[in-house]
């Protein structure tokens, strides 16, 4: 089989760990729910919601309401409804991330924020690649530069490894230019836990460099698939893997395991 399309972050599972990819985008195993993933959801939908509303209007008191109001339509799908186990840790849950929600003000002042697009659904072909993939937040500033922002709900890792995510960013940001013919001047990573913010700038001659990465990558996922090899790369994320238990690195069986389970 050959993939008809490219995600960024399926791009960083490759660069991450290959094995990875192949769970998540060849077998596509279902990852369980989890209640930060809710919490992360949940709060780019109220991010989201919250740049509806016109500059003086966007409070900590209204994304905590927008936030109240996108849980109540998550929690009554079957993905959600039974996430919590009793109606105290719901609500325990539902402080912690209001005080998350909290720490977003000290690091923005939304009333000053000019999002361009929010949750830009994007779909771009890179020469023999095309990318797909959900933009969080494209910003245009007074002088009329472009900033790309991505909310992550977790914890700020130590900068020097938020590579992976910036990688999927500069991804975005060589979308941007494809799309729009102009090069966004920074990608920012905006951490609620914390919270944190790392920035990095960026030129044209970066977005040349990720196409080029991008392009050698494609052809090496398309040989992986051929060649049904997909090693397993062990790293500092591997504890917070959903598929331990299927990975040959930590003692499964390996291919013959996953294939199993996706059948």
């Amino acid at each position: 089989m050959a993939l008809e399309t490219l995600s960024p972050s399926r791009a960083s599972d490759f660069k991450l760990c290959p094995q990875l990819f192949k769970f998540r985008s060849i077998d596509k195993l279902p990852e369980p729910t989890t209640v930060h993933q809710a919490r992360g959801t949940t709060a780019h939908l109220a991010l989201q919601k919250l740049y509806d509303l016109p500059p003086t209007a966007r409070t900590p008191e209204k994304l905590y309401d927008l936030f109240r109001d996108a849980w109540t339509q998550m929690r009554a799908t079957e993905e959600y409804a039974d996430l919590f186990a009793s109606v105290d840790e719901e609500r325990t849950w539902g402080v912690d991330s209001m005080k998350l929600l909290a720490n977003y003000f000290s690091v923005e002042n939304p009333p000053e924020v000019h999002p361009l697009e929010r949750e830009m659904d994007m779909l771009q072909p890179l020469g023999d690649i095309t990318i797909r993939g959900i933009l969080d937040r494209i910003d245009e500033t007074p002088s009329g530069e472009l900033i790309i922002t991505d909310y992550k709900s977790g914890k700020a890792p130590p900068e020097r490894f938020a590579e992976p995510a910036f990688f999927a960013l500069k991804i975005y940001a060589l979308l941007i230019r494809e799309k729009l013919g102009r090069t966004p001047v920074e990608v920012r990573l905006l951490y609620l836990n914390g919270p944190t913010m790392y920035r990095l700038e960026v030129t044209d001659g970066h977005l040349d460099a990720m196409n080029q990465q991008l392009q050698a990558l494609w052809k090496a996922i398309d040989r992986a698939i051929e060649s049904q090899t997909f090693p397993p790369r062990v790293n500092k994320l591997c504890d917070w893997c959903s598929y331990q238990d299927l990975c040959p690195a930590f003692g499964a069986i390996g291919a013959e395991t996953a294939d199993a389970a996706a059948s």
